[in-house]
């Protein structure tokens, strides 16, 4: 299954969650692994607290100040900030299933990490 996005900033975290939730309910999946997988060279997958948007907000303004955005780069798109910051935060995630349903924390959310939009993006969701 994909999520199919649609992001609105050049930096921007999208919330996840519900989307791979229905997707877990959807596969019928009791007991096993949701693993997610984002395609893209300028974006990622993390997992963070949901319930205080604040928390994402620093994480993105830290990202921000340890790589901005800038034209001294070798890679001359004017984008090596975005694959540096997708670097960093990685592709990729693995989920437990449990009755069902994801095991996350108490607090726990998933997101997608915009680094270079705004854009079209997709999230491959498998889960056996």
């Amino acid at each position: 299954m994909r999520i199919e996005l649609q992001t609105h900033q050049r930096n921007e975290p999208v919330d996840i969650t519900s989307q791979v939730a229905e997707a877990v309910r959807d596969s019928g999946v009791q007991e096993g692994i949701c693993y997610l997988y984002c395609p893209h060279t300028t974006a990622g997958l993390f997992i963070n607290e949901n319930a205080d948007p604040s928390v994402v907000r620093d994480i993105f303004d830290k990202l921000n100040e340890l790589v901005p955005h800038s034209r001294a780069h070798h890679h001359l798109e004017g984008n090596a900030d975005s694959h540096i910051k997708s670097s960093i935060i990685g592709c990729s995630l693995l989920i437990p299933v449990e009755d069902g349903k994801l095991a996350l924390g108490r607090w726990q959310g998933i997101f997608f990490a915009e680094f270079d939009g705004p854009r079209n993006r997709q999230v491959i969701v498998n889960v056996k």
